[in-house]
């Protein structure tokens, strides 16, 4: 059973079935959240992760934290389907459980499977650096998966799409009929990260990774979305150096208020009932639209 707690219009849900699939509608455009945490372990949330569904089949995964692995067979996707995997950024909340959903991965397809991730600096690696720290068949720590990068080993070769985060513009990762996704370099401490814009059939979805909220490129790049997945990961009345790290609650509220978004998303959420309600309640006063708090697993139609 799920436990449930209802703060004010919205109602939490605070664990995952062990036992059941939860699979998004087979028609149409949706959003799935595998992983709704952060960092910190917990019993309820894997660390980030989505899915975004269309008819019926897991086509862009963004973000791939510890346990999206499990939540990825909970939602009953597969490798197959599967257009691009974009990683934001190389925290490891966002990016642990890479190797463990390729493993195998040749046995789900031959075809090349697209990842767009960052350019790095001198604290982190650049996407194409950080797949060979991975899957290098010499040096790579997971090298039995050097097939990932045309060497010997097992699974499914990869397309990297490595972003430069210097560009100001939103740069197109995937552009096929039907389906396009852009990133946009957003602004977290000293790791460079990236948003995605997902739009298909009508229906759009931005997904922010972690930001501090500051850039107004953001807003423009969110602007009239159908559905905004914002992360709000520190509570009411965080001061210091936090805040350049990811945004206050009140500034979420402003961005997709600012944005005209049609539903706003949190995750990435605060451990701890009492301090989610008060950030969500803050959030609520500045953004009017329709919003959620995401748990794992939740599917969200889009469009």
């Amino acid at each position: 059973m799920r436990s449930l707690l209802a703060v004010g219009a919205l109602v939490f849900i605070a664990a995952v079935p062990a036992d059941a699939q939860v699979q998004c509608e087979a028609q149409g455009v949706s959003l799935q959240v595998l992983g709704s945490g952060g960092p910190r372990a917990g019993t309820e949330r894997a660390s980030a992760s989505y899915l975004v569904w269309i008819d019926g089949e897991a086509r862009v995964m963004i973000d791939v934290g510890g346990g999206a692995f499990v939540r990825f067979g909970e939602a009953g996707a597969s490798l197959a389907t599967l257009d691009l995997i974009g990683i934001s950024h190389f925290h490891p909340d966002h990016v642990t459980d890479l190797a463990g959903l390729l493993w195998l991965s040749d046995l789900a397809r031959q075809d090349p499977l697209r990842i767009s991730g960052p350019s790095g600096n001198g604290a982190f690696p650049s996407l194409d650096e950080h797949l060979l720290q991975l899957f290098d068949a010499t040096t790579g720590a997971f090298r039995v998966l050097s097939g990932t990068l045309g060497g010997p080993g097992r699974g499914a070769p990869l397309e990297p799409n490595t972003v430069d985060v210097a560009v100001p513009d939103p740069v197109t990762v995937l552009d096929l009929p039907g389906l396009t996704v852009q990133a946009l370099s957003v602004p977290h401490t000293n790791s460079p990260a990236l948003a995605y814009r997902v739009e298909s059939g009508g229906a759009s979805i931005v997904f922010s990774s972690d930001q501090t909220g500051t850039d107004p490129r953001f807003i423009a790049f969110s602007r009239g979305v159908d559905l905004l997945v914002m992360h709000m990961a520190i509570p009411v009345g965080s001061t210091g150096p936090i805040l350049d790290v990811h945004a206050a609650p009140a500034r979420v509220g402003e961005i997709a208020r600012d944005a005209g978004v049609g539903r706003l998303v949190l995750s990435h959420l605060l451990p701890g009932d009492a301090p989610l309600a008060q950030a969500v309640a803050e959030v609520q006063r500045r953004y009017r639209g329709t919003l959620d708090a995401a748990s794992d697993l939740d599917c969200f139609r889009v469009g």
